[in-house]
């Protein structure tokens, strides 16, 4: 005998496992069973990405905060290194004033300094190579590549 074949209680019935006709559900149960399990899943789904949005926005503040106290640090620290350099110069004979023109004087072109390096690297946050690359070739500089 077949392992697969279940003797029924009527005498030379057989019924095959999985066969549909001995299942006891019907097929709108089995419908209705799979949109409640696709629910429960996509329920679930959204139910994870939101707590992991949630995460990120608490995790977002925390690195704004942390920034904002590294920022104000960092300044500090910057004035204290100014008002020893100037210190210095006012040391070596250098009148307070002029000092103190001097280290306002290096601010500035630093300051300047670094604007000039922000707009050269500015370029690249317009994808520049991407988007030479998502553009159609002319036709003549098709058939030169190929040659």
């Amino acid at each position: 005998m077949d392992p697969d074949t279940i003797e029924d209680e009527a005498p030379g019935k057989t019924a095959m496992r999985g066969d549909p006709t001995s299942d006891s559900t019907t097929v709108p149960e089995d419908a209705q069973s799979l949109w409640n399990e696709l629910l429960g899943l996509i329920y679930d789904r959204f139910r994870l990405a939101a707590l992991e949005t949630r995460l990120a926005g608490e995790s977002l503040v925390s690195m704004i905060m942390a920034g904002v106290m590294v920022a104000f640090l960092l300044s500090s620290a910057w004035l204290g290194l100014m008002a020893a350099a100037v210190l210095e110069l006012i040391g070596n004979g250098i009148v307070a004033s002029s000092a103190i023109l001097l280290a306002v004087a290096f601010n500035l072109l630093l300051s300047l300094f670094l604007c000039r390096v922000m707009r050269r690297k500015s370029r690249y946050l317009h994808f520049p190579a991407t988007l030479r690359s998502l553009q159609p070739r002319p036709p003549g500089r098709r058939n030169a590549q190929k040659s």
